[in-house]
């Protein structure tokens, strides 16, 4: 059950959720863009830089069960609205700072208080929104807002970089985490489990937070440090260890933090894994196809970041049908097809080559853009089926997916890459001509599993199987869960050593310069 202290207002209640997707969206690209200012004022060192970017999504990821536990237990409400105001004031800190210390510490209480604020995102929504019609379209609209904060980051960004100090990048939160405090405190009303136990999953807590801070480092730093190095395969093993306690600890447990008795339904279970797929192949192809655009086809900065608002605006216009296509279609056919869209347009944009024209593009990324919004109906199948006592940590589970996710498919799909590019250097290729082989490699691979994602959505959401498919068929009610259109940190994060390396090419987000690539720029 939920336990309200007052109506509210819905629409101002979701406005106020919308801002702060807007505003954590928004920082996520636009921090990297002035990271070669950053660092000739603040006389930073490469692996300082990169912590500059790094340290808001460890502590993001690391955090979100926790954040989502704390919503559950002491409201909603309370925990968006503290979350907020943190990230907030973190912001104004990292603008203000003089030393590198002092923004590392900024980074870190940013992550921390989106730790906070997003698992109750949908949780919010569907407390606010109780019947299924509304909350698809509630649902439709936040999620339109993350895919315009999405487009608007890099051209913001390179704006902000190239006329105005790099401290605007995080000022420009400050007004927007005002307004969304005094509206949120307004409009929003409080909500928390019952029947729940109030104390804390000390040790689900602690080996949960430990398995995410370790798996999201050695995700970080892998390239850098390297696969097989010490450091790395000890977080791995660490993450693996603390895993296996936190399994352990939740199925023993009289009131645990994930009741992983819930993965057992099919909507749940194929869902997440959809989410998951899709986050896997578009977010991390999302990461090196700057380079292509920049370093193979021409693309000045500008352009480069112009060619992905169309894909974003038509995201966010499919998003608002989406609810309306699930009602007639059915939301296992509405999500496969957005699914079989998307891979139609990876595959489409890996036949493109060399010699590709901006028009040439546009058609691809419009199919991956109104394919992604079309999946929408994916979060709406998930909230009918979770308890509501535990929403927030539901939020908090299906964050801590995406952002592995989108750091997986980095790793995975630039391994791919790199070892095609490698193969055709070696052959006498041609630089650019390699990194294309390697790039289409990447995105056919990318195609595939979303692919795969589509045949599950296609079974794993049908209606007729829901009710039977969740382990609490009697509780169905809104629960919350971010969903993948929100750009995760942990993508753009890892932009920070290219754009040291290049300061040239400031106004947009940076990758690394790994794999035997072109001169990195993003």
């Amino acid at each position: 059950m939920v336990s309200a202290s007052f109506r509210g207002n819905p629409r101002l209640a979701l406005a106020s959720v919308g801002l702060a997707t807007f505003m954590t969206s928004l920082d996520n690209t636009v921090v990297n863009v002035a990271l070669p200012s950053i660092q000739r004022d603040l006389r930073l060192s490469i692996g300082g830089l990169e912590w500059v970017a790094s340290a808001y999504i460890l502590v993001f990821a690391s955090l979100l069960l926790a954040g989502g536990r704390l919503a559950d237990l002491y409201g909603r409400r309370r925990m968006f609205l503290a979350g907020t105001a943190v990230f907030t004031v973190a912001s104004l800190v990292s603008g203000l700072a003089r030393t590198e210390a002092l923004l590392l510490a900024g980074r870190v209480a940013q992550g921390a208080g989106a730790a906070l604020a997003a698992p109750t995102a949908l949780a919010i929504i569907s407390a606010m929104f109780p019947g299924e019609r509304e909350r698809g379209r509630a649902v439709g609209t936040w999620s339109g807002v993350t895919a315009l904060a999405v487009a608007a980051g890099p051209l913001a960004g390179g704006f902000i970089s190239q006329r105005w100090h790099w401290g605007w990048i995080f000022f420009i939160n400050v007004p927007i985490g005002l307004i969304t405090l005094a509206v949120g405190a307004a409009a929003i009303s409080e909500s928390r489990g019952r029947g729940i136990s109030r104390s804390v999953d000390l040790p689900g807590l602690a080996s949960a937070t430990v398995a995410l801070a370790t798996l999201t480092y050695a995700l970080i730093q892998g390239h850098a440090t390297g696969w097989t190095s010490p450091v790395i395969l000890t977080c791995f093993a660490v993450a693996a260890a603390a895993g296996g306690v936190f399994a352990a600890a939740e199925s023993r447990s009289r009131a645990p933090m994930v009741d992983l008795a819930l993965f057992r339904g099919r909507v749940l279970a194929g869902g997440t894994a959809v989410l998951v797929l899709w986050g896997f192949g578009v977010l991390g192809v999302y990461f090196f196809t700057p380079l292509y655009l920049q370093h193979v086809l021409g693309f000045s900065p500008t352009r480069a970041g112009l060619a992905f608002v169309p894909m974003a605006l038509l995201m966010a216009a499919s998003a608002a049908l989406a609810p309306l296509l699930a009602g007639r279609a059915g939301a296992n056919r509405t999500v496969a097809a957005g699914m079989a869209l998307v891979a139609a347009g990876l595959a489409a944009t890996a036949l493109l080559g060399e010699h590709a024209s901006f028009a040439a593009l546009m058609l691809p990324l419009a199919a991956v853009g109104i394919g992604s919004g079309l999946t929408m109906p994916i979060t709406a199948a998930i909230l009918g089926v979770l308890p509501p006592a535990q929403a927030g940590v539901a939020g908090g589970v299906l964050n801590a997916a995406r952002e592995a996710s989108g750091l997986l498919g980095v790793t995975v799909i630039g391994a791919i890459l790199a070892a095609r590019q490698a193969s055709a250097l070696a052959a006498g290729t041609a630089p650019p001509s390699a990194f294309v082989a390697g790039y289409s490699a990447g995105l056919a691979a990318a195609a595939l599993l979303v692919l795969a994602g589509a045949a599950i959505a296609l079974h794993a959401l049908r209606s007729p199987a829901t009710a039977a498919a969740s382990p609490t068929p009697q509780r169905a009610a809104p629960a919350a869960a971010r969903t993948h259109q929100h750009a995760p940190a942990a993508v753009t994060a890892r932009s920070s050593l290219a754009a040291a390396s290049h300061p040239a090419s400031a106004g947009r987000a940076r990758p690394r310069p790994c794999l035997h690539c072109p001169p990195a720029a993003a």
